[in-house]
């Protein structure tokens, strides 16, 4: 059994969690390759080598082509562009998996069905992209079962599309129930709301590393730069 472990020891966002993997070997032709078979128009990867803090890493970015609409989708319409691609089942599955758990917990922060539950930053290209690639990505890697650190949520406030937010935001805060979470000493929102909806849905265990070979390693860079941490 091959067992894919997160160290989030500085959090972790959709793109990290990606960035992750093309560091662990994935060739980042085959997922963009893979990737194509979303259908969605207007949109390119890249991928660079960085550093931080001294830590060489991969970064990636969803680069949307000028003039592309970024619309507030529901979760039928992802959905309908999810399961209407040509990616492999088990990709399909886990990725609609993944947005309809986040899409609970949107509709309980805000008191509502998750039909009329509307996406603005995770519903957009780049997001999609993310939940799609790590889906994507774990399979290419043979990975059979996620495990997980305990997750530090960060302190503070940010602010999103619904105004200044506490750290961890209400919709995260809602994802993480039931997960352990590590202390930390960071100001600012260390685990987004898509990377913890992509851990939340497919770990299976929380904790210190297991007992283990290690055959990959793979280092994910955020955007941020921590105070005291690498990110």
């Amino acid at each position: 059994m091959r067992i894919g472990y997160f160290d989030c020891f500085s959090g972790a966002s959709g793109d990290m969690i990606l960035a992750a993997c093309l560091d662990a070997g994935l060739d980042v032709e085959v997922l963009r390759s893979d990737l194509a078979g979303l259908n969605v128009p207007g949109w390119s990867l890249e991928a660079r080598s960085v550093r931080k803090q001294g830590f060489a890493a991969t970064q990636i970015e969803v680069c949307v082509d000028a003039g592309v609409d970024k619309p507030h989708r529901h979760l039928k319409h992802v959905r309908e562009i999810i399961e209407g691609s040509g990616l492999a089942a088990p990709v399909r599955e886990r990725a609609v998996a993944i947005f309809t758990r986040l899409a609970e917990a949107e509709a309980a922060v805000h008191g509502m069905t998750i039909e009329k539950v509307h996406f603005h930053e995770v519903g957009a290209i780049d997001a999609i992209v993310d939940v799609v690639g790590a889906c994507v990505a774990l399979g290419r890697l043979g990975v059979d079962q996620v495990h997980c650190s305990a997750i530090p949520a960060g302190s503070g406030t940010a602010v999103c599309d619904h105004g200044v937010m506490p750290v961890p935001a209400p919709a995260t805060a809602m994802l993480l129930k039931g997960v352990p979470l590590a202390d930390c000493d960071e100001v600012g929102e260390l685990i987004t709301p898509t990377g913890a909806a992509i851990l939340t849905t497919l770990a299976s265990e929380y904790g210190p590393l297991p007992a283990m070979r290690i055959e990959r390693v793979g280092v994910g860079a955020g955007r941020r730069d921590g105070a005291k941490r690498a990110n």
